[in-house]
């Protein structure tokens, strides 16, 4: 096995500004944890393409503060970054290696990776997804552009790409097609949950509730579910079901954002976790009817994952994507089926609901991705690129 850089840029800017990890971030996490715990792993920090290796000692010591986790701890991540500028002086050459970087943060950079190079270090890129590039309507304005620059420099350095899904591996092969870029050896390595699965703690809320788990922006489409919930209520008034929405508020959420702080008919039957421990969602998960997951489009889908490993029901679009993960068991809709939507809520919001102990019982032959079977693929695709 070569040795192995991980870039820890987009973790370590997170963690000092007391972000809680988002999906794409506990990714990097796991491989921190795979990793950083292999003696001589160095991790690497770049800003605007100019990168800076640092020593196996603050290597380590930044991997601890990653995977603690300790918002408090930003004075020793900045003395980290101090140290490796001061040392990035000497530019040593640290190869042959490789460099895996497994956000999107940064790909835009030639220098970086050119760099990287020239101290004979490869670069295999994760890709979650294309969406800025396949459906741009969901993403702030600029995004598409960024993305393709980073998609380009990507696959022009790309010792090789591993994929999340066979769906986002299917989507880099049709736009690459379009915008005539080479494809380098590429392989697929699913992602598991990014939760542990422990005994829940008591239930959060007492009457039946569903939960929408993820950040509040247009694709995941919170606007059409706080309408559907109007309409709930609107129907059966106190006897309709609460929607516990777990994620922060994301970008060009406006119409969202409106429902959630003026639509009375929503107070007291929606409520809004913004800031939430990875504790009390899994107990918010855990005692839920189900996880609804409407979204227009996804590049994996995690929460799915995390619910159908702990053993909680799923009602969400029919995605290919969805289907490659979790095969029949969740129940699909088409994400602007109101009527559907309304149904499904309501039927399993009952306490003998058959569809509900139905997937149940299809739930019990799911069988997650794991991390074991994750690293297996990445470790021997590392090998055979060597």
């Amino acid at each position: 096995m070569p040795g192995i850089f991980l870039d820890v840029s987009r973790l370590l800017s997170r963690l000092v500004s007391g972000k809680l990890p988002t999906g794409i971030d506990r990714v990097g996490l796991e491989y921190v944890r795979h990793y950083g715990g292999r003696g001589g792993t160095r991790a690497v920090m770049s800003e605007r393409g100019f990168q800076v290796v640092l020593s196996v000692r603050d290597s380590e010591r930044a991997f601890e503060l990653l995977l603690n986790q300790d918002f408090t701890r930003s004075r020793d991540v900045r003395a980290l970054v101090v140290r490796a500028i001061l040392g990035a002086v000497k530019k040593e050459r640290v190869g042959p290696g490789v460099l895996l970087h497994t956000s999107h943060s940064g790909l835009e950079f030639n220098r970086y990776f050119e760099a990287m190079k020239r101290r004979d270090v490869r670069a295999v890129f994760m890709l979650h997804d294309l969406i800025p590039l396949t459906h741009a309507e969901y993403c702030r304005p600029g995004v598409l552009e960024t993305h393709r620059q980073r998609m380009r420099v990507a696959l022009s350095h790309a010792a090789g790409i591993i994929a999340n899904s066979q769906a986002t591996l299917d989507s880099l092969v049709n736009q690459s097609r379009c915008e005539g870029w080479d494809v380098p050896r590429t392989t697929i390595a699913r992602l598991a949950p990014g939760v542990t699965v422990s005994a829940p703690g008591e239930r959060p809320i007492k009457e039946p509730y569903f939960v929408m788990l993820g950040t509040i922006e247009p694709r995941k489409n919170h606007w059409f579910v706080l309408h559907v919930w109007r309409r709930l209520v609107e129907l059966h008034g106190k006897q309709a079901p609460t929607l516990v929405i777990i994620g922060r508020r994301g970008w060009e959420c406006e119409n969202a954002v409106d429902m959630l702080e003026r639509c009375a008919p929503l107070r007291g039957k929606v409520v809004e976790e913004g800031h939430c421990s990875d504790a009390r969602l899994h107990d918010f998960l855990h005692h839920a009817q189900a996880l609804l997951f409407p979204s227009f489009v996804e590049g994996y889908g995690m929460p799915l994952v995390e619910a159908l490993v702990t053993k909680v029901p799923v009602i969400a679009s029919d995605l290919p994507v969805f289907r490659e993960i979790a095969a029949d068991v969740p129940e699909y809709l088409d994400p602007l089926d109101g009527p559907g939507w309304i149904s499904s809520v309501l039927d399993y919001a009952k306490p003998a609901s058959q569809k509900r102990q139905s997937q149940l019982a299809r739930i019990q032959h799911f069988e997650a991705p794991t991390w074991s079977q994750h690293f297996k693929a990445v470790d021997d695709f590392i090998e055979a690129l060597a």
